[in-house]
């Protein structure tokens, strides 16, 4: 099972690999240019070798781009709207460059004109981009949100509509969020609720389109509607529901990383990490391992 961490790119996208290396990644995200201005200079071909070198290093994969949090491709404003998906193209350009398999892009807010207008708007956007093939080795994972505001995608019924209502579904993944399906209100703190989440997921969206975890415990308590990150196990969800996660045989090739909270020399993701491993019943992996053999 891949455990990374969101990793920080100060400095060029490839020094992201030698900080997720330093705390333990096998799998991290990234962004890939800075996420609160819609432009960046290009990549140099130098930047991109360093890249790929320092991946081949350490080892560190699949990598997860983050979309910038200036995108709203449910805006019902033009000006915003024609600015998201030259915005995402940018970034599915970039991911192209990188190899980068998946960017996580949360749906967007209707701001008003309300849930079935900012659904239709979305599908419209992620046409357009589709339309030419850009950066089309990626796949875009649309991430399960808290629900703040007008924020779409915070019911799995959300997502699957918006996966519905695009021609070529084939380019959408999803990206699930610990912290916001429990602010949306799907419980994961016992076996029966996490399994009842679980079974929603597969029903109204399927398994098959769930590509990565975002691995947060909520600060905030079920069906809150916000978005708080907390440590693995000290926030409302706590250590049994992420137990549940890293042992379900269905989940377990997929990239789980953590969001949390952090300082400079990042000890916190090496508590959240060893925590998270120290959860995984090492009786499963050895029967992996056998039938394997």
């Amino acid at each position: 099972m891949p455990f990374g961490a969101h990793m920080s790119i100060a400095g060029g996208v490839s020094k992201a690999f030698a900080r997720g290396e330093h705390i333990g990644c096998d799998t991290m995200q990234i962004f890939c240019k800075n996420d609160r201005q819609w432009s960046a200079r290009p990549y140099s071909p130098e930047e991109i070798a360093a890249y790929k070198a320092e991946q081949e290093r350490t080892g560190i994969r699949p990598v997860v781009v983050h979309a910038s949090y200036l995108i709203n491709m449910a805006a019902p404003a033009e000006d915003l709207w024609s600015r998201s998906i030259a915005g995402l193209v940018d970034e599915l350009e970039r991911c192209a460059l990188l190899d980068i398999p998946y960017l996580v892009v949360h749906p967007g807010a209707h701001v008003g004109s309300g849930v079935e207008a900012g659904i239709q708007r979305i599908a419209e956007a992620l046409d357009q981009i589709f339309h030419d093939g850009v950066g089309d080795r990626t796949m875009v994972l649309l991430e399960t949100t808290a629900g703040q505001g007008t924020a779409l995608g915070w019911r799995f019924e959300e997502i699957a509509q918006i996966i519905e209502h695009v021609a070529t579904p084939e380019r959408l993944g999803v990206c699930i969020d610990t912290c916001h399906l429990f602010a949306a209100g799907y419980d994961l703190r016992t076996a029966e609720t996490y399994a009842a989440t679980f079974t929603n997921f597969d029903r109204i969206i399927g398994l098959d389109h769930l590509k990565v975890i975002h691995l947060n415990d909520s600060a905030r308590e079920l069906g809150s509607r916000v978005d708080r990150h907390e440590h693995i196990g000290k926030g409302q969800i706590g250590q049994e529901g992420f137990r549940f996660l890293v042992n379900d045989p269905r989940l377990r090739a997929l990239p789980m990383i953590l969001e949390t909270p952090k300082g400079k020399d990042m000890a916190e993701d090496v508590e959240n990490l060893g925590l998270l491993r120290s959860l995984v019943d090492p009786s499963l992996a050895q029967h992996e391992q056998r039938a394997v053999i």
